[in-house]
């Protein structure tokens, strides 16, 4: 006896897709200038577009023409404090602080300066130079950094049958280093919404 001509034609149809699935990984590389989203999480791209927006407001902002216009000749510096992820995922931070460098350094308006640990590790190289070196670098010869940039990344994740909605928020604040006074206060928001197939449940 056939089974298969007892099935319904739905149901064939649906065990045709099951097992079509189940043929293994397809790899395929791709640009990674574009956004290829298969979740409604962050990622690589809402990182360079919430970094390069947001140095850009901060960079149009007044305290950069009066650094400018009280110094004239010299360069606003500025050092990464701690950008929190205060989230409910995994966020590489790492990742969003390279992506605010990448954004400053390509306005040519400031100066960044190594921060924490990278500031020791670099201590500790012109120490070893000042030994072992034909000619060292003089101590004391340190860039300051005359601000500071600090923020958190937030999110709240809401879910109601198939569809997921993602809203994230990240704050970011620029301080002058010597006075301690917020030159610059900047807000993103970001809303994802994602909608399961039925196969997906």
């Amino acid at each position: 006896m056939n089974t298969t001509k007892t099935l319904p034609l739905a149901l064939l149809l649906l065990l045709t897709l099951i097992i079509s699935g189940c043929g293994g990984s397809k790899i395929m590389r791709v640009d990674a200038s574009e956004e290829h989203a298969i979740s409604d999480r962050w990622n690589s791209k809402d990182s360079q577009l919430v970094a390069d927006e947001m140095i850009g407001d901060m960079l149009s902002f007044p305290w950069l023409k009066r650094f400018n216009r009280a110094h004239p000749g010299e360069r606003a510096t500025i050092t990464i404090g701690r950008i929190k992820n205060k989230s409910h995922e995994h966020i590489p931070v790492d990742m969003f602080i390279n992506d605010i460098k990448k954004a400053v350094m390509r306005s040519d308006l400031a100066d960044f300066v190594v921060s924490g640990s990278e500031r020791q590790d670099l201590r500790d190289e012109k120490s070893d130079q000042d030994l072992h070196a034909a000619q060292a670098i003089e101590a004391g010869q340190e860039q300051a950094s005359t601000f500071m940039l600090s923020g958190s990344i937030n999110s709240i994740a809401d879910k109601v049958g198939r569809k997921s909605v993602t809203a994230y928020q990240i704050d970011l604040k620029l301080i002058n280093v010597k006075t301690n006074r917020e030159v610059w206060v900047g807000q993103k928001k970001i809303q994802k919404v994602a909608e399961k197939s039925l196969l997906d449940w």
